[in-house]
């Protein structure tokens, strides 16, 4: 089940199941916000942290089946980047692997880390955590 909620057009909310194919329906909600919010520029990272996120979500948070995955894109007070949340019902935190050079996943964190400025983990209202990270436009209009 997909539902949408839009916040006075400054937030937009949206749950999702657990399955995989959501991860892209989830970019291209992102990418409709971030146009609408004329931050086109930061599509390509906003997408890729939000891809990790919602990947790690769905694969490592141990929650009862069923249980949906919330994402949350808010776009920041001066209007010139966004705040990706991944709300999910585990409360297990997120955990930056050190993969070795052959191994086929574990870098997720590590790929937000080097895109997002900023990102964390925290309680939330409810059961689980959220896991944020944030990007914005630089001097030259563009991503860091």
């Amino acid at each position: 089940m997909e539902r949408t909620v839009r916040n006075a057009e400054s937030a937009v909310v949206r749950r999702w199941s657990r399955h995989p194919a959501c991860v892209a329906r989830a970019r291209t909600e992102l990418r409709t916000a971030l146009e609408g919010w004329g931050l086109a520029p930061l599509t390509d990272a906003a997408s890729l942290v939000l891809s990790e996120l919602l990947t790690n979500a769905g694969r490592h948070a141990v929650v009862s089946p069923g249980r949906e995955i919330e994402t949350r894109f808010l776009l920041d007070e001066r209007g010139r980047g966004i705040r990706i949340e991944v709300h999910d019902a585990s409360s297990v935190p997120p955990r930056m692997a050190d993969p070795d050079q052959d191994a086929v996943g574990g870098r997720g964190l590590c790929l937000v880390d080097a895109v997002a400025d900023a990102w964390g983990f925290g309680e939330r209202v409810g059961p689980g955590k959220v896991v944020w990270a944030e990007c914005a436009l630089g001097e030259g209009g563009a991503s860091r």
